[in-house]
């Protein structure tokens, strides 16, 4: 029952820490759209200003790295009239996580005999244990990030990439984390870079 409780401690923190650390990515497309003609890209902005919620170097960071992703797919950005249109937004969750741990402690025990004669006897034991279970809370941040692209003539949504990952509150670790997470959202777009 010890080694249960103690891998079983082990293995929530990992998936705690792991959970944390890599995004949930999901997507969704239009599948009669072939997104292959699309050769011009507009960006319109950020939904209910959204960007307002980080910086502007991480803002930056978003835009050349969604920008190197749809150039790499051979969309060239222009300032209005684009044959499809992009448009971003940003929610920032306030999260709690709470960990549990449990120890045990064995307990002591005592047994004895003595007897006389021909093997008569006296045996007994008391065996004594434990637990303790200790609880530790930590708050960090969820980003929940989306990314919309429309036709646009027709001004209708044809692909929606959405991303979920745990805020890094160190400036050099998002410098690169963000262009891999933005990399990992478009790898569900319908067209990939030629390899």
């Amino acid at each position: 029952m010890k080694k249960f409780i103690i891998s079983f401690s082990v293995f929530l923190v990992a998936f705690l820490t792991i959970s944390q650390i890599y995004a949930q990515v999901t997507s969704d497309y239009d599948k009669t759209v072939d997104f292959t003609k699309f050769k011009t890209i507009t960006f319109l902005g950020w939904q209910d200003n959204s960007d307002q919620l980080i910086n502007d170097l991480d803002k930056q960071r978003i835009l050349d790295s969604f920008g190197k992703e749809f150039e790499m797919r051979n969309l060239t950005f222009v300032e209005q009239g684009g044959e499809l249109a992009v448009t971003l937004y940003l929610v920032i969750d306030q999260k709690t996580s709470t960990t549990a741990y449990t120890n045990y402690t064995g307990g002591m025990g005592y047994g004895g005999r003595w007897g006389y004669g021909y093997g008569m006897g006296y045996g007994g034991g008391i065996g004594m244990g434990s637990a303790t279970t200790s609880y530790s809370e930590s708050d960090y941040q969820v980003g929940t990030f989306v990314v919309s692209v429309y036709d646009g003539e027709s001004k209708k949504l044809i692909w929606q990439g959405i991303s979920s990952k745990t805020i890094n509150e160190n400036p050099k670790k998002r410098e690169k984390t963000i262009p891999k997470g933005v990399k990992k959202l478009m790898k569900k777009y319908p067209v990939q870079p030629p390899k």
